[in-house]
């Protein structure tokens, strides 16, 4: 089957400066609805890589996030949000970037070009076969990104990959293609928009589903979550308020001596038997 770069197609608005902002924000919003359809489409391929990861870092396993640019960044914003959210080791997700932090503010000459990079850092990771490595790539075919899951496939490491345009390289070398068709980008190319909404999504997806299986929410809580600021400490008294009737200051208390919501509850329900 041959290689379409969607991504690279011409946008279906032009004279896009001569529109008023009003008519700019409408039509990119358009687009952007669009988005949420394309991921649905993907839901079973995302199901199949969940269900794989889940029981891997039930073994201790972890994931890598790999990718260039605004694929990157977007890898590495999901990987930094797991320990307060989750309250999960910073050990357990990792986002590697193409020219490492420099490249989060600024971008890197050539660095996504070079095929070794990726499966470097990965071995400097202690990489294994517990380990779950995903490709992040728009076009689906930075080299950085297909050589890093070149190398994990032949390690015996799952891999995965998200990419805007079908049958892409790095598609090829995953045993998990997810395939997030957005269409044309609104400004031609630019896909730090529709496609980067998308795999902000789908990486949303993989890790929210994956918590909650390792039994990091309770009902629809984020019991885990680290106390790393009054508002979160507030949110924190309430759920052991609504769990267990207790008053504020008493709930405060409990939350602030166990250190998180789940094991306040715990350690209250095991001395109140």
């Amino acid at each position: 089957m041959t290689f379409r770069k969607i991504t690279e197609q011409p946008s279906l608005y032009d004279d896009l400066e001569k529109k008023s902002v009003k008519e700019l924000l409408i039509d990119i919003n358009n687009e952007d609805k669009k988005v949420a359809l394309a991921v649905e489409k993907a839901i079973p391929q995302i199901e199949k890589l969940v269900s794989q990861i889940v029981p891997r870092m039930e073994q201790g396993g972890r994931i890598f996030y790999i990718g260039a640019g605004t694929s990157g960044r977007l890898g590495v914003l999901d990987a930094s949000e797991i320990p307060p959210t989750f309250g999960m080791p910073k050990t357990l997700v990792f986002g590697l970037i193409a020219g490492g932090d420099t490249a989060l503010r600024n971008p890197v000459e050539k660095a996504e070009d070079n095929t070794e990079a990726g499966w470097k850092e990965l071995l400097a990771h202690n990489i294994n076969e517990k380990d779950t490595v995903i490709g992040i790539a728009a076009s689906g075919t930075t080299p950085y990104v297909v050589g890093a899951l070149r190398e994990c496939h032949k390690h015996g490491i799952l891999t995965a990959s998200i990419a805007s345009n079908p049958d892409s390289p790095i598609a090829q070398e995953a045993e998990t293609a997810i395939e997030m068709i957005v269409g044309p980008e609104f400004v031609t190319g630019s896909s730090r928009m529709k496609s980067g909404t998308g795999q902000k999504m789908i990486l949303n997806m993989i890790t929210t589903a994956t918590m909650i299986k390792l039994g990091r929410v309770r009902g629809n809580r984020m019991v885990n979550m680290q106390l790393s600021n009054a508002k979160l400490v507030d949110r924190g008294t309430r759920m052991i308020i609504d769990e267990l009737g207790l008053n504020y200051d008493e709930a405060n208390r409990l939350l602030l001596l166990h250190g998180s919501v789940k094991s306040a509850i715990d350690a209250y329900r095991a001395e109140h038997k």
